[in-house]
């Protein structure tokens, strides 16, 4: 009997005769393929040699493969370092070059604005200056028409000569249209002490002949310009001296006051013999800046004048000033006698105070032992009371 496959079968059983026939035939087999395989394995002895170093061959190629995929990994992983890097570095600098481009037109557009505004500004400055020029333009028409008459002309020179004068003297110096006791009216009378007494100023001008001369282009004309210019002078010197020179009243000498310094350079340039009249006639011919020199030497007549006029009331109040620095003395000097006696008392009291207060001490502490009965000062007596 015999146990297969958890079954039991008997020796002669067929499945059993099946089972060891097979297995016989797989011994046989198994010899044979023994007997082939020692006569392969003899003769693929060299072909398994070859088949060994491809073996190696390959393993070596892998290696490499894998050597080659760590190095190809490695450039790859540098590569995309390199490549982020690049990246980082060029978005750094398109950065870099987008804000200094952005700063430049930024600048360029506060430029440019700052410079559309000052050029605004200096256009609306153009534009005053024009207006300026046009309304000036307009005023000297105006002086043009002011000056070509005569009432027009002596009123402008009036009102230039109150101007200096009352820059350079005190209201009460002078008086603008004055009129004398012969009835005749002058533009300024300044009230300068005798001597040399009150001095007329006149402010008209002959202008029509100096025009004449600025627009002479031939020498006979300028000829004849310059003569008239010379006529209308001296007739004006004479009136002057005639009408504002008043015996008596008025100062001996008189100024002509010409509001053109160029008129007044004129005269002084070409006209000598006309200003040695007017020296001649006493009457002083003055322009605006020469003007205000001479009325702040008159203003330093007055000033003078006026301190003599009140040197009595200043004599007069020095010596008040003297008794009242007197009495100051006498009454410092008593004052000083009543800080003696007062601090001589202050003396005298604190002695009192200091015998007072060794004798509060004395009480005090007790010491009756320290009074003997010989003590020729007394506990109470007229020191005690000091």
């Amino acid at each position: 009997m015999i146990t297969l496959f958890g079954q039991t079968y008997a020796w002669n059983a067929p499945e059993v005769l099946l089972i060891g026939a097979a297995v016989g035939l797989l011994v046989a087999l198994l010899v044979l393929i023994l007997r082939a395989a020692g006569r392969s394995a003899t003769m693929a002895e060299p072909l398994m040699r070859e088949i060994g170093w491809l073996g190696q061959r390959v393993q070596q190629l892998g290696d490499g493969q894998e050597r080659l995929a760590g190095g190809l990994h490695h450039v790859s992983e540098t590569q995309a370092v390199s490549q982020t890097a690049m990246i980082k570095v060029m978005e750094q600098r398109l950065a870099e070059v987008q804000r200094q481009m952005t700063e430049s037109l930024h600048g360029t557009s506060t430029r440019t604005a700052r410079s559309l505004g000052e050029l605004q500004t200096r256009l609306e400055t153009i534009d005053k200056a024009q207006a300026n020029i046009e309304k000036l333009s307009g005023n000297v028409l105006s002086l043009q028409d002011i000056l070509s008459n005569k009432q027009t002309r002596g009123a402008f020179g009036e009102i230039q000569l109150h101007d200096i004068v009352q820059k350079a003297l005190p209201k009460d110096a002078y008086t603008m249209q004055a009129t004398l006791s012969n009835g005749k009216r002058a533009d300024c009378l300044i009230h300068l002490p005798n001597p040399p007494g009150p001095i007329v100023i006149d402010a008209k001008f002959p202008l029509e002949a100096y025009e004449a001369i600025r627009r002479a282009d031939t020498p006979r004309a300028l000829q004849e310009a310059a003569a008239l210019m010379r006529g209308a002078v001296r007739a004006h010197i004479r009136a002057i001296s005639v009408k504002y020179i008043v015996e008596g009243e008025t100062a001996d000498g008189a100024l002509m006051f010409l509001p053109s310094e160029a008129v007044y350079a004129e005269l002084h340039a070409n006209f000598p013999d006309v200003v040695r009249e007017g020296f001649s006639a006493k009457v002083w011919i003055v322009s605006p800046t020469t003007c205000m020199a001479t009325l702040n030497t008159m203003r330093a007549v007055l000033k003078d004048a006026r301190m003599r006029e009140q040197a009595g009331a200043i004599r007069k109040e020095l010596a008040l000033l003297y008794a009242d620095v007197d009495r100051l003395g006498q009454r410092v000097e008593n004052l000083d006698r009543h800080f003696g006696q007062a601090a001589k008392d202050i003396e005298e009291i604190k002695v009192s105070s200091d015998k007072a207060g060794k004798r509060a001490r004395r009480l005090d502490n007790f010491d009756f032992e320290e009074l003997a009965p010989n003590d020729p000062t007394p506990v109470i007596g007229p020191q005690a009371a000091e």
